[in-house]
């Protein structure tokens, strides 16, 4: 892997607020693809789509959560998904989302804050990549069951170590003492980046939204 790729992932991640963050994903958001899928072999939206895949069938309402470049979009297409919602906090990186033709609709706002959905909204949110240091909060779970309904499911990514290191676990399992949502499913660690970083391990999360 080029070390220049590496490094500008150590670049992104290292922004210091959300304004930097949505800045260096713009530049990076022509290379995002060929950098993420070619040289680190980025499998994390194939594996999140195949788990949602499984949960929901191919009419439901999708959003994107943190949709990046569009290539979860194009895993749900595989299984027939059309009916996807795309939401990023890059305006570039939706300009690459858009040409993947996939989307029904793409919308620029940032996880952590109010979303401008309304309650219920879609069948099932996916979020591949975004939970982690630097980028979405634990407290982002909140807008995302408020926008999901009732039965409706949420499948998310996670690095292992920064679910039990930086208060995601506390918060998933407060959200299911306060029954707002279950675990229906938890993958088994795998490498999403076996070859840029083979050391990093994730997993996936399927919850479904209760009826609170």
């Amino acid at each position: 892997m080029p070390e220049q790729n590496q490094n500008r992932v150590q670049w992104v991640y290292s922004s210091r607020n959300n304004s930097e963050l949505t800045k260096r994903y713009d530049e990076w958001s022509k290379d995002y693809d060929k950098d993420l899928t070619e040289d680190f072999g980025w499998t994390a939206p194939k594996t999140a789509a195949d788990f949602l895949a499984k949960h929901i069938g191919p009419g439901s309402f999708v959003l994107d959560a943190g949709a990046g470049t569009g290539l979860v979009g194009v895993a749900l297409a595989t299984h027939g998904f059309q009916n996807l919602t795309g939401m990023d906090m890059s305006r570039g990186m939706l300009e690459q989302a858009d040409r993947k033709g996939v989307y029904t609709q793409l919308d620029q706002m940032t996880l952590g804050e109010p979303l401008d959905y309304d309650s219920a909204a879609f069948d099932a949110v996916i979020s591949v990549g975004v939970m982690t240091l630097g980028h979405a909060t634990p407290e982002s779970f909140d807008e995302l069951v408020r926008i999901t309904k009732p039965n409706g499911y949420i499948v998310f990514t996670i690095r292992t170590d920064v679910y039990l290191n930086n208060g995601f676990k506390e918060k998933q399992e407060e959200m299911v003492t306060k029954n707002f949502w279950k675990v229906i499913e938890v993958s088994e660690e795998f490498r999403p980046l076996p070859v840029g970083e083979p050391d990093v391990m994730h997993q996936v999360w399927v919850y479904q939204v209760l009826d609170y």
